[in-house]
């Protein structure tokens, strides 16, 4: 059955407005929990613009969900990972003046020194994944380097999806989501986990859940912007009842 993993790293931003201590990220990732999460994803940025060393271990010692660590492959990041023991840490590009990761991860640009991290983190008992574009020579590399899991980058959907008015059927669309398909097609014949994430929102998740075989959706700022309105329990809920709809018309 498909899972949701939901990102709360906004929750940290809206903190880190005020430089204060609330939002608690802690008390969001119950609340997911309780709204039908089935995993917490944070980033622990080397700039430590939202999510902070603290949260990341209060996250680690306090809640009862799977944890996803986003990190860069550096050998603090590698480090850190190795001490909280995460259930999955996924290796993302990190920019300094970016808003958010803004593309895939280039393994084939440094497969040994990605290898070497991953056999790292494998050590440690933790599961790897690499967030990568739809993009076979991609995916190859990550078999290559060990990865267990690919998380597929679906921005370029859901730009194109938001561009064409919310319209499914248009070509560019179509275009974007076969690219997803296929490109989750590959990950599961070189024997790694389908995951997807990046810019899903609540108008554009189904057609993604509806992939055969994605086993994992990471949504964070959709969920974060809905919750200021109904809640975060509420808007984890109404995420996960699209994606169960969309995965079952999938069948």
């Amino acid at each position: 059955m498909i899972e949701l993993g939901v990102n709360i790293d906004h929750v940290a931003t809206l903190r880190q407005a005020r430089r204060t201590w609330e939002p608690d990220p802690v008390w969001a990732a119950v609340e997911a929990h309780l709204g039908g999460a089935d995993g917490i994803t944070v980033h622990l940025r080397e700039d430590r613009r939202h999510i902070n060393d603290d949260d990341v271990r209060r996250l680690r010692d306090l809640t009862q969900v799977k944890l996803n660590l986003e990190m860069a492959a550096t050998d603090e990041m590698v480090g850190i990972a190795c001490g909280l023991k995460p259930e999955m840490a996924m290796l993302v590009p990190e920019g300094r003046h970016e808003v958010t990761t803004e593309g895939g991860l280039d393994i084939l640009a440094q497969e040994a020194r990605l290898k070497a991290v991953i056999a790292r983190l494998a050590d440690a008992g933790i599961v790897t994944s690499v967030f990568i574009d739809a993009e076979i020579p991609q995916i190859e590399a990550a078999a290559r380097i060990g990865a267990r899991v690919c998380e597929i980058h679906t921005g370029p959907y859901a730009h194109a999806f938001h561009a064409a008015g919310r319209d499914a059927d248009s070509a560019a669309v179509v275009a974007e989501l076969v690219k997803v398909h296929t490109a989750g097609e590959a990950v599961r014949a070189l024997g790694m986990r389908f995951n997807a994430g990046h810019a899903l929102n609540y108008y554009n998740v189904q057609p993604i859940a509806r992939l055969p075989g994605v086993r994992e959706l990471h949504i964070g700022h959709a969920i974060v912007s809905r919750s200021v309105f109904v809640g975060l329990r509420e808007a984890v809920a109404e995420m996960k009842r699209l994606m169960r709809e969309g995965a079952a018309r999938g069948r």
